[in-house]
């Protein structure tokens, strides 16, 4: 099942794309795609509700996509999850996950424009498999039960300004991470019965020229062990989301320009759609 968020930035409303490729209003059912939507309930409601019939068709035809969930509580990202990237980074491959966090407010649509912040010559891309939190979890018993606390997956773009992160740091990376527009998302979510997460290829173009091409079955940690072990430091709540780390191929490998006005993105994860932003 395919949920996504469609119309003008802050008048988004919830949609099903179901596997007929027909699209579903949910404003009859749900408020909007949403931490209360998956504390709630949500999505077995909408699985409800299209199998009643009850739910009216729609024609998304015009329609910005926007992010596929809204105002979640946190915005979690994972460094260096990737060995061949944390070795294009310079550094070793961590011994447990790198934690850092990104301003909630940075999640955009997955065409919207990317805007280059002000004063940046060292703006990155990173495509990444994005975990949207189903349900509470805090101090998990082990990485086993870990997925049964997945919502869904969809794909992020954790943009990076790599000066800011690095050189203008002060000791944490969030400045070259929170910029505005630096995580689109989307175009849909899927519900986590249809994905297994190690085993999808990610990968991203600028100007149509390949990127980064990968699998996340090259995770150094995967997904069910990063639930887990953030369960430990902190309560994940229902519609958190987590960046799960990005693998080769990035700017900050010296072998591709960074990004500039006019530049354009795309990236795409099997079974999760593709996005297209432009540079501005």
């Amino acid at each position: 099942m395919k949920l996504l968020r469609l119309g003008p930035i802050g008048g988004e409303r919830p949609v099903l794309l179901d596997e007929t490729g027909r699209y579903f209003d949910l404003t009859l059912v749900v408020g909007d795609i949403d931490p209360v939507f998956f504390a709630s309930g949500g999505i077995e409601r909408v699985r409800e509700a299209h199998a009643s019939g009850m739910l009216p068709e729609m024609d998304p035809a015009g329609l910005r996509v926007g992010a596929p969930i809204a105002k979640p509580g946190a915005l979690l990202c994972i460094g260096l999850n990737y060995g061949a990237h944390a070795a294009e980074s310079g550094v070793a491959p961590p011994a447990e996950p790198v934690l850092f966090y990104k301003a909630t407010n940075t999640l955009s649509g997955p065409d919207d424009d990317i805007p280059i912040p002000r004063l940046s010559t060292k703006t990155d891309w990173e495509v990444e498999l994005g975990v949207v939190i189903g349900r509470k979890a805090r101090y998990l018993d082990s990485p086993d039960q870990a997925l049964d606390y997945v919502g869904g997956y969809a794909i992020c773009n954790d943009l990076s300004e790599r000066e800011f992160q690095l050189e203008r740091s002060g000791g944490q990376w969030s400045k070259g991470k929170s910029c505005e527009g630096f995580n689109p998302m989307g175009p849909w979510l899927v519900t986590a019965d249809e994905i297994s997460p190690q085993e999808v290829g990610l990968r991203s173009w600028v100007n149509g020229e390949p990127r980064q091409d990968s699998s996340t079955s090259d995770m150094i940690f995967p997904v069910a062990h990063l639930i887990w072990h953030l369960s430990q430091f902190t309560v994940l709540d229902p519609g958190d989301v987590i960046n799960t780390g990005t693998p080769q191929g990035v700017g900050l490998s010296g072998r591709f320009p960074y990004l500039k006005t006019g530049d354009v993105v795309e990236m795409e994860i099997d079974g999760l759609g593709r996005q297209r932003g432009t540079c501005v």
